[in-house]
This record gives structure tokens, sequence and C-alpha cells, in this order.
């Protein structure tokens, strides 16, 4: 991956629909979810913190990236550990290869070089903002932005991926150090991300007591689970409730929609919708069910063995 020309900090023009950041909602709130798409969550400026349930999630977190930089202008910068800034992903997820000329990347193999990228990431800003300036003071015209981000030139994301993998794995450095050192890290990332008014996305390598002050340091917090029908993401106002299939519709994947949706229909027409009781499930229970007495009792998956057991005792 080569660092961005003159060319690369321009507005590309990339063959896919403009999506608005607004649009980043539960597709069960929408009036008509059948016509919108399935968008990746966007990011708020301030650190996010994305913990993924797999041991690497390199494909998720460059989705992100990449997602982010087709609805924002400016450049991302991008401080590697573990080698998550793989080329080879990138290419193949990439929708256009020109957005990969629009990421620098630093790479940290030890603590020391991992702190000293993020500690001179201003500087490097710097020198791609005046590298990014020349086509204009050359004359050439530059596009009309497509966000509000006040300059094209200036970053649009910074991404930390594994922040805590060089502190915990330098065996040069005591606990008390790697943890000071790993919070000086995290506070200059809360500089840069009020600085430039930018979202920074961090993962880490651990969920410990060593990586609890990454927790603490962060402003959002996104979880993403694989499941057979692809990731979903949970967030602080953001779930994936259904996922697209080849044939443009929809399918749902958790009860949660289905609970949204005839919660909102019951509100429509009067009826005041209630929370279930909670009880003890059978082993392959479902939910609850009330019998004709008005008893609350475990449902498992066959309706019919409910009815036959709620009455005379069963067998």
């Amino acid at each position: 991956m080569s660092m961005p020309d003159h060319a690369a900090s321009n507005l590309l023009a990339v063959d896919q629909p403009m999506r608005g950041a607004d649009r980043n909602q539960s597709i069960a709130d929408r009036a008509d979810p059948a016509t919108d798409d399935i968008l990746l969550p966007s990011l708020d400026d301030g650190i996010t913190l994305l913990d993924i349930d797999d041991s690497r999630g390199v494909p998720v977190l460059q989705s992100l990236v990449l997602d982010h930089l087709l609805m924002h202008e400016g450049p991302a910068f991008w401080v590697d550990a573990n080698s998550h800034a793989t080329t080879t992903t990138l290419g193949q997820i990439a929708p256009s290869q020109r957005l990969l000329d629009r990421i620098h990347v630093a790479r940290g193999f030890t603590a020391y070089q991992h702190y000293g990228a993020v500690d001179e990431l201003s500087t490097a800003v710097n020198q791609s903002i005046q590298q990014s300036i020349e086509p204009t003071q050359s004359g050439v015209q530059q596009p009309t932005r497509r966000d509000d981000n006040p300059s094209p030139h200036t970053p649009s994301l910074i991404v930390v991926p594994a922040v805590d993998a060089q502190y915990r794995a330098d065996d040069t450095l005591s606990d008390e150090h790697a943890a000071t050192l790993q919070a000086r890290t995290l506070a200059r990332l809360a500089t840069y991300a009020d600085g430039y008014d930018i979202p920074v996305l961090a993962t880490r390598s651990n969920h410990d007591d060593f990586t609890a002050s990454v927790a603490t340091a962060a402003d959002h917090r996104l979880e993403c689970k694989h499941t057979r029908m692809g990731p979903r993401f949970v967030g602080d106002d953001f779930e994936t409730l259904v996922y697209p299939v080849d044939d443009g519709e929809y399918y749902q994947t958790t009860f949660a929609y289905w609970r949204q949706l005839l919660a909102a229909r019951a509100t429509q027409v009067g009826v005041e919708p209630t929370t279930p009781t909670p009880s003890t499930p059978t082993p392959e229970g479902v939910g609850t069910g009330v019998t004709t007495d008005g008893e609350t009792v475990a449902a498992t998956a066959d309706p019919l063995l409910d009815a036959w057991t709620a009455t005379s005792g069963g067998r």
C-alpha cells in the first residue's frame, strides 16, 4: 500500500449510490424497510471500541474503514499492529482500488514504535495536508465536498487495531511501564479525536484487566458477532436485525425485529404492549405461554406438547 499522491487526496467517483449516515438506524423503525439498504454502523466522532467475537476480525474492521471512506472525504491514518492492514484483504473487499490510496499506514512492531507512530501522527497529518493542497495552489479545481468535514485534506478517520497488542507483548517493559505507555497512547488518540473532530476506531487483542483502560477511554462501543448469515453489529444507536439476500429480499435474524414491529402495531391499534413475565424455560424452551386457567408456563418448540402437558398433568 503506497502513500497517496496528489490525485489520491481528491474526491473519488465511486460507482455506488450515496447513502446518508442518518439512514444507519434499526430497520424496524423504517416506514418501508424493504426499500432501504442495510448499512454498516456509522462511526461517530470520538474513540469507538470495536469488539469482535473472533480472534482477528480483519474483514469486519476493514469493511467499516472502507465504508467510512466512501461516505466521507479526507484520508484515513492507520497505526497498525499484528498485520491488520493487509493489502490482500483490503484489495479484495474495496469497491475501488483508489480508496486504498487514501489510507496512510504506519506500523509499530514494538511498544515504543507503536507509541512513537501515534505520537508523531500530527506530523504525518501536516505532511499529508501540505502534499494534498499543492494541486489547489496550482489552480487545479477541487470537487464539491459531500460531508461536513472542514477540509477534504484533513483526516476523516484514525484506525488503531489491536491497540494493546505491542504493549502486552513487549518483554522489555514491566507491567506498570506497559500500562503507562498504553495509557499515553490512548490519551494521544483522544486528543486527535477531539482536535480533528473525527472518529478513532480501535480494537483490542484481548479482553482482560490490561485492556480495561481501553474500554474506559472509549466514547462509543460496538460489538460484532458472527452468525451463519453474516456479522451482526450491536452499538449505542445501531443493531443489525435483518440481512439482505441475493434476490433483494430481507431475512430477519432476531426476535427483536418482530417484537418491535408488533409493539409498533399494537400501539397503532390502541393496545398497550406489555413485557412477558419471565419464567424458567424447559430444556427446549422458546418462551412462555398462558394456559386457560391463566397460569404462565414455559413454552417448548412443540405447541402440541405444550397443550398436552398443560392438561391433567401430562405424561
